[in-house]
């Protein structure tokens, strides 16, 4: 005869196993369900943007392109382009595809909440450029059209991420620039980086790693189908023509005046030597470019180097009558007009 302890004990487990199991809302069936849920819709927003992402470059969306982008296998894409119809956002044709009206904003939308979290990545954070993307691939799933809204208002409703994408208006309109790549560019043309592709991950880290970014002026000075050579930023950089492809820019009239060209990089003074602050360039962003303007360094202040560490790294500058350690890198990004002693 069963022992009605054990008896008792085995209920009560079965009990709290069915209890922690569906649990409404809590339960770990109820979570997978929205887990499960949350993973289908992630799946059918990133097939949107890629045919977005097709027909904007006409290309033609193939099932195979899909199945890449996503990592799923044919026959899962073949469902979720199922579902997607049923829905009313692809229109299908055999083996031809294509957004319809519905498609198109919902692309849109998914498309403005990842470029505003860059926006806002780049601006108002510590995160560093190559994590951008990444962070909002995230997050672009999970920002409702309100709290859209409510980021782009945060950030002045900007037209552009900080890579130079037009950010689509809530409206679903969107405007893209004319650019020419950096690998057509002739020799000693002056011109301004427009727009900088942060998709293949490896490519743009690439560029990430040689300090280019979105504002730089180059000119090139040597073009060939081993590589293509160009001063911006002050530094000459060398590139794949394959990489500098992925570099959009505008042409410039012959005498551009770029904060870049007017002044010196503060790294420039000698301990003893002063200058004037012209301005902080475009790559310094977010919280690192809010500290240095909460020190004083702003457009008029007077600067001066006042000691090198040893290793020449940090440096101390004079500011304002405080004194303040910069690191080389943090130094670079600010432009000066070097000055006589005034004292």
């Amino acid at each position: 005869m069963p022992n009605p302890l054990i008896s008792l004990l085995v209920a009560f487990a079965i009990t709290l196993l069915a209890v922690w199991f569906f649990r409404p809302e809590r339960g770990l069936f109820w979570r997978w369900q929205r887990s499960r849920r949350m993973t289908e819709r992630v799946f059918e927003e990133d097939a949107l943007k890629h045919i977005h992402q097709c027909e904007i470059h006409d290309r033609r969306p193939t099932v195979k392109s899909l199945a890449g982008s996503l990592n799923l296998s044919l026959d899962e894409i073949a469902s979720l382009l199922e579902k997607l119809e049923a829905r009313q956002l692809v229109a299908v044709d055999g083996a031809n595809f294509h957004l319809t009206a519905s498609g198109r904003a919902y692309a849109l939308q998914i498309i403005r909440a990842h470029r505003l979290w860059e926006r806002y990545l780049a601006d108002a954070t510590g995160f560093g450029e190559a994590e951008w993307h990444g962070q909002a691939d995230l997050y672009e799933h999970e920002l409702s059209p309100a709290e859209i809204s409510r980021l782009a208002a945060q950030l002045g409703n900007p037209t552009h991420d900080p890579h130079g994408d037009p950010i689509p208006t809530a409206r679903g309109e969107i405007v893209y620039r004319e650019r020419i790549p950096l690998s057509s560019l002739e020799a000693n043309k002056p011109a301004r980086i427009v727009h900088i592709e942060d998709e293949p991950e490896a490519v743009y880290a690439q560029l990430v790693a040689e300090g280019l970014h979105v504002g730089m002026t180059v000119r090139v000075t040597e073009s060939s189908s081993q590589r293509i050579r160009f001063w911006s930023g002050g530094d000459e950089h060398t590139l794949a023509p394959l990489i500098a492809a992925n570099v959009g820019l505008e042409l410039l009239p012959e005498e551009p005046r770029e904060q870049d060209q007017l002044g010196e990089r503060l790294t420039s003074l000698a301990p003893g030597e002063q200058g004037r602050v012209i301005g902080l360039t475009p790559r310094l962003r977010g919280a690192e470019r809010r500290r240095l303007m909460d020190l004083g360094i702003l457009p008029g202040t007077l600067i001066q180097n006042t000691m090198n560490s040893p290793s020449g790294n940090p440096a101390a500058y004079s500011v304002r009558g405080a004194l303040i350690a910069l690191r080389s890198a943090q130094a670079d990004q600010i432009r000066i007009l070097r000055e006589n002693d005034e004292s």
